[in-house]
């Protein structure tokens, strides 16, 4: 069974950094064409123009994806570029601390609003086109493959971190709901659940509280934060044919610290 996505189009949300930067380098390293989209358009050219003789195979798109228009162009422009669309992997996600007994904070509406509708709306939209795709090309084989990038704060209790956790186990049951609706049309939807990764933002806070990184370490059974490359990995196993009966599947990455009930971990 493969593995390959070579010769496949994808489009990566959250594509200017960190772990959707590296996703969608990685899916242009193993031969498919990305469709990097985000809404930092500085860092999208400087990535998407310095691939060189990948160019070819590498756009961008800058937008606020939390709007239905550019959801709408982000499709019509990856069309445009490579015809059609095998591959969705909603990477664009936020995490900010909230206060869970303030009722004026609206951190828990905004989250739900990046975290969860904007990849909802993604799911839909661009599920609707491989079904199409599916029937123009007469195809009985897999039709396409939607993954969402989750979080394992999901499943941990994290007051501090309500507006995150809440929208993060919502998305987790959008990915099921979703996995059994798309099924008849040979769509499969899966999601990728990590826990401490070296994105920007964590080697910040890193550098910020020098305890932090022995801290994660402490909690995580392997006893090291994860590379952006590990989750690029877990998810081109997702977006491939080797995973073709896996629907509805959150895959956890987290070092096995999901595994252990320790309630004073850092929250990252």
């Amino acid at each position: 069974m493969s593995f390959s996505i070579s010769g496949k189009t994808a489009v990566v949300t959250g594509a200017a950094n960190g772990v959707g930067l590296a996703i969608a380098r990685h899916f242009l390293d193993e031969g498919a064409n990305v469709m990097f989209a985000d809404m930092d358009e500085a860092r999208l050219v400087d990535e998407v123009g310095a691939r060189g003789d990948e160019a070819d195979h590498a756009r961008y798109f800058a937008g606020d994806l939390r709007e239905k228009l550019a959801v709408a162009n982000l499709l019509s422009a990856t069309i445009d570029a490579f015809d059609r669309v095998d591959i969705l992997v909603n990477a664009s996600r936020q995490m900010v601390l909230s206060d869970p007994l303030n009722p004026d904070d609206d951190a828990v509406e905004s989250l739900m609003q990046q975290n969860l509708m904007t990849s909802l709306r993604l799911s839909q939209s661009f599920a609707r086109r491989m079904i199409r795709q599916a029937e123009e090309d007469e195809s009985e084989g897999p039709a396409g493959s939607i993954i969402n990038l989750s979080s394992i704060a999901a499943r941990r209790t994290h007051p501090e971190l309500l507006a995150y956790s809440v929208s993060s186990a919502a998305l987790d049951q959008a990915t099921r709901s979703l996995a059994v609706a798309l099924a008849q049309h040979r769509i499969r939807v899966n999601a990728v659940a990590f826990g401490s990764v070296m994105s920007a933002s964590l080697r910040g806070a890193i550098k910020e509280h020098a305890k932090f990184r022995a801290e994660i370490i402490e909690h995580t059974p392997l006893s090291r934060i994860a590379s952006p490359g590990e989750v690029a990995e877990a998810v081109q196993f997702l977006a491939s044919d080797g995973s073709g009966f896996m629907t509805g599947q959150i895959l956890t990455i987290d070092g096995g610290r999901t595994l252990i009930d320790v309630v004073d971990a850092p929250a990252h």
